[in-house]
């Protein structure tokens, strides 16, 4: 068998179908919304990579700071033979793990982008060349479908990605997380925490201006697939922390009152001035909230590691 295998669970045509039902809802709501997984096109992909190396943003050092620190306890208490990631993209943190889970034997990384996925793998196995790697091309947010690997298993969901979802979406997507999982499975998950105001704000909003650039993309995106014509300079970067939901709202203000034009969707987008258009939402956990959504979801939260600073945590969880 082949130390590499690719498996397509999402349909050729299923991102420029998800993309247009997404701005056909999102663009006709009041208020006015697009989710934040549409920044990521190859150019948004660099600006991310460009936001995490800014002094302001802290969670993707914090959390690398806890898997170097932690990688050999996780291990130790789950023992996996399979490691599954949920949005892998480069699988860059995730070697720590590997390196430290003595007895696996497969990993499975989870994402949309086949490019990544390929060219992660074949470096993991150049790496260890033990290793089976058994990608899948899928949306995480659908219902997935695994292949057959040993267990016990470790499902992986970092960065703090499960902010990005509103609560009930949460809800359901831990729900189908622990479908996946037998008992005595586990799952490793990143929350960003709760802190003051000014860091969370400036974290997404930062004096050199790439958030803003990175938050503008989505606009960008949608005229080269759709055929809009927004003019991205017509909107303001917004980052905002929303205190009674505990989030943070990233959102494009326009200028003036314009209209974008979207011809194929047949849409005529009206902005007046001020008005904005909410791109992300990325909240903010406290531990006893996280204990209660994952034993609500059939999980027991086991271990619970946070950086130094106390910054952002990596709970793991025990299926029941």
């Amino acid at each position: 068998m082949s130390p590499f295998l690719l498996t397509r669970t999402l349909p050729e045509d299923a991102t420029d179908a998800a993309l247009r039902a997404d701005v056909l809802q999102g663009l006709t709501h009041t208020p006015k919304t697009l989710p934040p997984k549409w920044f990521y096109d190859a150019h948004g992909s660099e600006l991310f990579e460009q936001i995490t190396e800014l002094p302001e943003y802290y969670p993707t050092r914090a959390e690398r700071e806890i898997l170097v620190a932690r990688s050999g306890e996780i291990a130790a208490a789950t023992r996996a033979h399979t490691l599954i990631e949920l949005g892998s993209g480069s699988s860059e943190k995730t070697r720590h793990l590997i390196e430290a889970l003595n007895n696996l034997s497969t990993y499975v990384p989870v994402d949309v982008s086949e490019s990544a996925l390929t060219q992660a793998g074949h470096a993991l196995i150049d790496e260890h060349p033990g290793l089976q790697v058994h990608a899948l091309i899928a949306d995480f947010t659908a219902r997935l479908t695994l292949p057959d690997t040993p267990g016990p298993r470790l499902l992986a969901f970092l960065g703090g990605t499960i902010g990005n979802l509103l609560p009930v979406e949460r809800a359901a997507f831990l729900a189908s997380v622990r479908d996946l999982l037998s008992p005595g499975d586990a799952l490793l998950l990143g929350t960003d925490l709760v802190k003051d105001e000014k860091v969370l704000v400036r974290a997404y909003d930062d004096a050199a201006g790439v958030t803003a650039q990175f938050n503008k993309n989505v606009l960008t995106v949608v005229n080269r697939e759709l055929g809009a014509d927004f003019d991205p300079a017509a909107f303001d970067h917004v980052a905002l922390w929303d205190a009674r939901h505990e989030w943070i709202e990233m959102r494009l203000r326009s200028r003036t009152a314009q209209t974008a034009k979207i011809p194929a969707l047949d849409l005529a987008v009206d902005f007046a001035a001020g008005e904005e258009l909410r791109t992300e939402v990325s909240a903010k956990f406290r531990k006893e909230g996280v204990r209660a959504e994952l034993s609500a979801a059939g999980l027991d939260l086991a271990h619970w590691w946070t950086d130094e600073e106390g910054r952002f945590a990596l709970s793991l969880s025990v299926a029941r």
